[in-house]
């Protein structure tokens, strides 16, 4: 049974065919981290993103033997955990996230702050 604090999870954009997309090994430690955060908690592994003033938007990275990859979600919301993006990290050149994949990542929060509204106005029966 659910807990009744336990806040969904909601994917946005193309991240959850990403995450189908991703090694297993991979796809069950991002499920894990992501329990956590449904469930108020923050996984050890989950870092808060920088570039986003303190948002609430984390990341989980994970390796394999195919590579870097990272998942990025909000819990800025109290309606719900939004997974922004799942990527394998391409570039050799650094740890910082690329440009593009931050740009994703922005567009992507206010789509989520949108929904996070229309499911607030829907809760006070608007």
């Amino acid at each position: 049974m659910k807990d009744a604090r336990e806040r969904p999870l909601l994917w946005v954009g193309s991240s959850k065919k990403d995450l189908l997309d991703l090694p297993v090994s991979v796809r069950r430690f991002f499920g894990h981290a992501l329990d956590f955060a449904q469930r108020g908690e923050q996984h050890g592994a989950a870092k808060v993103l920088k570039g986003f003033g303190g948002a609430g938007v984390l990341e989980v990275v994970e390796d394999d033997a195919g590579g870097t990859y990272r998942a990025v979600y909000t819990v800025r919301f109290r309606e719900a955990v939004f997974v922004l993006h799942v990527f394998q990290k391409k570039s050799k050149r650094g740890i910082a996230t690329p440009l593009a994949d931050m740009e994703v990542i922005r567009q992507r929060l206010k789509v989520a702050a949108v929904v996070a509204q229309e499911l607030r106005d829907e809760e006070a029966g608007g």
